[in-house]
């Protein structure tokens, strides 16, 4: 049986608001639509949609609130970005509703994955061979949280559904982020109290590794890497976008999972957009994957946040992929390096599951 995928990181609800984008059609049908539209101009072509998470297996994805600061916005296109605090929460929300809305209008197509007994009800749906489709099962995941005006308001995101915050994309004012490096700030330090209170997990994938280090020692809840590559497979690569050995070691001691990113900037230093994509290869993607494990000695904290569709298309990843339904490709590579059935199965998906097992409640 073809291991069932789990994927960590997927911009769903920005790629609907910002263009439109309707993830009940597949990625063929969503190109072809999209032929004359600015979406491939700048975000190019999706990987993305319902029936390729069908032929893929992709039984749950974890849907983004993402939303950009404006200091960093890419142009009058970019509606996704926020002046402050209260803007933020302003888009943060409707990001929210795009998820809720598709789940309550087409419950065959999705479910908001809120608990234990979501997550059991999402996989025994796919575990039914006789169903032609099935639920692909939603987790959401906030990505940088200044929409988080005070940890007062932790309660009310929590009861809208979100279930994992990322403290910062860019540096925000609970810490630094990608390409603006800092600690933790006596508010992000206030915001991961009031997350451990109510069972968030805590996000690192874009935080500064400052940062990253202090909450490894201070948060006592879940902490993984949902999207996020190994710093020592990018030597030269001037970045604190990437996770040192020491920060993997960390969330290896705290049993956490690290999601590997197959764009293909984020797997070779040097390459850009518009660069071969032929120069890439699933062996390079595997190598992250690998080196994790290596580190680890199990294959028990690896797993897939692949960010299709954030921010790169299909032109930026490596040359075997068309569609999410291609990261099955990476089983037989997995094979040929030895890891077993059991392994293969946990990389894929089955790491995610049991750290939702771990980390969701019982009621919502």
């Amino acid at each position: 049986m073809i291991p069932l995928i789990v994927d960590a990181h997927e911009d769903l609800a920005w790629n609907v608001l910002t263009f439109g984008r309707d993830y009940r059609l597949s990625a063929a049908e969503t190109r072809l639509n999209e032929i004359y539209g600015e979406a491939p101009a700048h975000n190019g072509d999706t990987l993305l949609g319902w029936p390729d998470y069908q032929i893929g297996r992709v039984v749950i994805v974890f849907g983004t609130l993402f939303v950009a600061p404006a200091r960093r916005r890419s142009g009058d296109w970019d509606t996704q970005c926020y002046l402050n605090d209260n803007h933020a929460s302003i888009l943060y929300r409707a990001q929210v509703d795009v998820y809720r809305h598709w789940t309550e209008d087409n419950p065959e197509l999705f479910r908001l994955v809120l608990t234990k007994a979501d997550l059991l009800q999402t996989l025994s749906d796919w575990e039914k061979s006789e169903k032609k489709g099935h639920p692909v099962g939603l987790v959401i995941s906030m990505e940088g949280a200044e929409g988080v005006r005070s940890p007062a308001e932790l309660e009310e995101w929590w009861q809208y559904g979100v279930r994992l915050i990322g403290p910062a994309w860019a540096g925000t004012r609970f810490c630094g982020g990608t390409r603006e490096p800092g600690p933790l700030t006596p508010q992000g330090y206030a915001l991961l109290d009031g997350m451990a209170e109510l069972g968030f997990t805590l996000d690192v994938s874009h935080m500064d590794e400052q940062a990253v280090l202090q909450s490894l020692d201070y948060y006592p809840g879940s902490i993984v890497a949902t999207h996020a590559n190994v710093q020592a497979l990018l030597k030269g690569l001037d970045s604190n976008r990437h996770l040192s050995d020491r920060v993997l070691r960390g969330l290896i001691e705290r049993g956490g999972v690290i999601g590997v990113v197959p764009f293909n900037a984020f797997l070779k230093v040097g390459w850009k957009s518009g660069d071969r994509r032929e120069a890439i290869s699933l062996d390079d993607l595997v190598a992250h994957i690998d080196y994790i494990c290596q580190l680890a000695g199990n294959a028990c904290h690896a797993g897939l946040g692949s960010d299709f569709d954030g921010g790169f298309g299909v032109q930026s990843t490596p040359a075997d992929f068309d569609t999410i339904a291609d990261l099955q490709k990476i089983i037989p590579l997995l094979e040929k390096k030895g890891y077993t059935e059991e392994d293969i199965a946990a990389i894929m998906g089955l790491n995610w599951v049991a750290h939702l097992q771990r980390s969701l409640p019982e009621k919502p």
